[in-house]
């Protein structure tokens, strides 16, 4: 023992000082502990300098200790690493290999009554990329913009919001890439790291602007959307239901979201699907609306401003709603510039209001059917009894014109419709006085929205003595009187009101609620909700009186000095009324609705009809802003749709 403590002692005299201490970590862990403190023990008991032996077991100790010291931390790093951080690490390691992918439904379709597709769906490819998987965001950003049409600000930003909140969620930065930037991202992966493409659904409006106003369109939920529970399957940057069917149907047409979870390779492609659980496509919708009949309603309104509504005067069933000027809903699928939503907002044409349902005008002489009906009911009018119009009607002082300067003559109840006299109605007007030609018009649905199962509707106005004294502070005049008998003064009607209003006077007194949705659901078999006519109410007005006006309504299209002849289809009885709305607030104008009359200071053109008469299969509404005399203007419109339909059904 002592030989060994020599040789130790000489070895270490004889070693250079800055050597002393030189212990490498591996050399003490082959050693190991047991044997260092062994040593130390047997140098602390042999004959030998004591001073060298104390220096020698001081930093043998030292030594122990920071091998100690680094093993201890070593142990608290594992610990950490495997216990504390474990669950991060493994699924760290896990989304390297395995990604949960969402699968968004298929939107349901939107149909016309015949099963034509009017919005379906198409696939997209979309760009998406992981924040967690980027190496260099600006190179990666740099490269994507050499491959896709990408703003690399807007990339940036998107990235760093990303990197922050949810850096494994895949954030898109394009949707609906071409296909040759699809292919360049594709052959350069490798050097896109982080980045997928996902194959997704896109919404399509096949028709592009066709009857937008009535299906609507689609834009991203927003957080207060969110927050209100009403979309309870949606998350944030969803497409939802703006206005009109999809709207309306937002729940059926939606579907659930499924998803999978796949494996992928270091470049990020997919190898193969571990799990998945397919997504449930959205309900269809089968709409009452014949495209057929759609498109001629919104080719006649092309260039112009205004509203066309026909339906099923026996169901209610609307079989088109056309609103003009109008905007293609595509426009909206995955977000309008800020440019292009300022230009159709701002626009004083208003291109996203829906003219059909709220558009709200003076209903002009197709308020003469309610008059005459009123009349008749309330014993002012013997059909057979004649009033002369020699073009104007003294009220005191007052000067009322009729339409027609020379006068109608000697004239009753048939030709005052037929022919339109103002003068006529004028002194029934008188007679039957405001609130009882307000009770009738409200009869009709006049005043109130009709019910309509999609769109936000107006009421219109039917103004009482009572009404603008409570709203403007003054006493009901009489010559408001004679000014609402043809239509006029406050008296205010949707488009929808009008055709409502025409059906139930051929249809014997019954109101429907206009309806847009035939049935919801798979197919025309397996449907989730089916929809029959509603009806709202039942005029109580005696057959004999509405079979008068009839006759008359029918002369006004097809007799010689009708103002409707228009509107006439050859083997057709077709029978309606003209209107001509003076607009308001235009005190002193050109005379008639000519060139030099400026667009905006015409008048609004009406014109009501059914076909055929004598069994009526369709009912019409047609206003025309500023388009002049409802018999040149609208009636021949009239005569467009009700060819085409008829056709339609053979």
């Amino acid at each position: 023992m002592r030989c060994a403590a020599s040789s130790v002692t000489s070895r270490l005299r004889h070693k250079p000082a800055s050597n002393e201490l030189k212990f490498d970590f591996h050399g003490l862990l082959r050693i190991g502990i047991h044997q260092l403190f062994t040593v130390s023990s047997t140098l602390r008991t042999s004959d030998f300098d004591p001073i060298s032996v104390g220096i020698f077991n001081k930093r043998l100790k030292h030594a122990t200790i920071f091998v100690l010291i680094v093993f201890g931390i070593l142990i608290l790093r594992l610990w950490f690493l495997q216990v504390v951080n474990g669950s991060l690490y493994r699924a760290k390691s896990e989304h390297n290999r395995i990604r949960l992918q969402d699968i968004p439904p298929f939107r349901g379709m939107i149909l016309d009554r015949n099963g034509n597709v009017l919005v379906d769906n198409r696939p997209s490819y979309n760009l998406y990329v992981i924040p967690e998987e980027i190496e260099d965001r600006g190179k990666l950003i740099r490269n994507l913009s050499r491959f896709a049409a990408i703003d690399p600000d807007t990339v940036d930003e998107k990235l760093r919001a990303s990197c922050r909140r949810r850096p494994f969620r895949p954030v898109c930065l394009a949707k609906d890439i071409s296909r040759d930037e699809l292919g360049n991202i594709e052959t350069h992966r490798f050097n896109l790291p982080g980045t997928i493409i996902k194959v997704e659904p896109r919404r399509r409006y096949v028709y592009g602007k066709l009857a937008f106003h009535l299906l609507g369109y689609l834009g991203q939920i927003t957080r207060k959307q969110i927050l209100s529970g009403q979309f309870p399957h949606c998350k944030p940057g969803d497409l939802i239901g703006m206005s009109g069917v999809e709207l309306k149907w937002q729940s059926f047409l939606n579907g659930t979201r499924g998803g999978e979870q796949v494996e992928v390779d270091a470049a990020g492609r997919k190898i193969r699907t571990t799990s998945r659980k397919p997504p449930i496509p959205g309900a269809n919708v089968c709409l009452t609306i014949d495209k057929a009949l759609q498109e001629t309603a919104e080719q006649a309104l092309t260039g112009k401003k205004g509203a066309i509504v026909a339906l099923d005067p026996n169901t209610g069933e609307i079989l088109a709603l056309a609103s003009s000027p109008s905007v293609d809903p595509n426009l909206f699928v995955e977000g309008i510039d800020k440019e292009t939503w300022d230009r159709i907002s701002t626009s004083r044409d208003f291109p996203l209001q829906n003219r059909a349902l709220a558009g709200q005008y003076p209903p002009a002489s197709v308020f003469k059917i309610i008059i005459s009906l009123a009349g008749l009911q309330e014993n002012e009018i013997d059909p057979e009894e004649t009033v002369t119009c020699n073009g104007y009607y003294y009220l005191g002082r007052h000067r009322y014109n009729c339409w027609r300067k020379q006068g109608h003559g000697k004239i009753n109840l048939h030709r005052a419709l037929v022919e339109s006299c103002d003068v006529y109605f004028y002194q029934i007007g008188r007679k039957l006085g405001v609130d009882r030609i307000a009770r009738y018009a409200r009869l009709f649905g006049f005043g109130g929205k009709t019910g309509c199962d999609v769109g936000q509707e107006s009421a219109g106005l039917v103004p009482t003595r009572a009404w603008k004294l409570k709203k403007l502070g003054s006493p009901w005049q009489e010559g408001e009187t004679v000014s609402m008998s043809i239509g006029q003064s406050f008296l205010l009607v949707t488009p929808v009101q009008a055709a409502d209003m025409i059906a139930a006077v051929f249809n014997g007194g019954i109101l429907f609620k206009p309806q847009v949705t035939r049935w919801v659901g798979r197919s025309e078999t397996e449907k989730i909700r089916e929809f029959k006519p509603r009806v709202r109410g039942r005029i109580n007005i005696s057959r004999k009186s509405f079979e008068i006006v009839r006759n008359a309504l029918v002369g006004v299209v097809n007799e010689p000095h009708g103002t409707g002849s228009g509107a006439r289809v050859e083997g057709v009885t077709v029978a309606g009324k003209t209107g001509t709305a003076q607009v308001v607030g235009v005190k002193k104008k050109p005379s008639g609705n000519t060139a030099e009359n400026p667009l905006r200071h015409r008048d609004h053109a009406w014109f009501v009809a059914v076909a055929p008469a004598e069994k009526p299969e369709i009912a019409l509404a047609i206003v025309i802003e500023h388009g002049g005399h409802g018999g040149s203007a609208a009636a021949p419109i009239a005569a467009d749709m009700i060819r085409v339909y008829l056709k339609g059904k053979g």
